[in-house]
């Protein structure tokens, strides 16, 4: 009988370091000013799991408003790293994410 893995540990991303350190997990290298200019954005939202300390996944979302429906979250882009997939990462970074949408009144994500 195996072990269940131990939940991952999902943090708001707050630091270009932080997202440097997440580079292998997005399509293309991170540029650290294009990192600090989504940090520092009013609704754009980041969040990473690690395992062991280490950085697995990321999921990345942005607040918007349509005439019709008011605020929404839209996701925009969830990756785990292939040795970490089918692990529970995944749901938990859209989890972390749900959360923060409702928290800020979004209607629906």
């Amino acid at each position: 009988m195996t072990q269940p893995s131990p939940p991952p540990d999902i943090r708001p991303a707050r630091s270009v370091a932080e997202l440097l350190a997440a580079s292998p997990l997005f399509d293309a290298p991170v540029h650290p000013s294009h990192a600090l200019d989504f940090l520092g954005r009013e609704g754009h939202h980041l969040f990473l799991a690690y395992a062991a300390g280490e950085p697995v996944g990321f999921i990345s979302g942005m607040e918007t408003t349509h005439p019709d429906k008011g605020p929404e979250m839209l996701l925009y882009e969830l990756g785990v790293a292939p040795a970490h997939r089918r692990l529970g990462i995944g749901r938990a970074l859209i989890e972390a994410l749900a959360e923060v949408a409702r928290e800020r009144g979004c209607r629906g994500m």
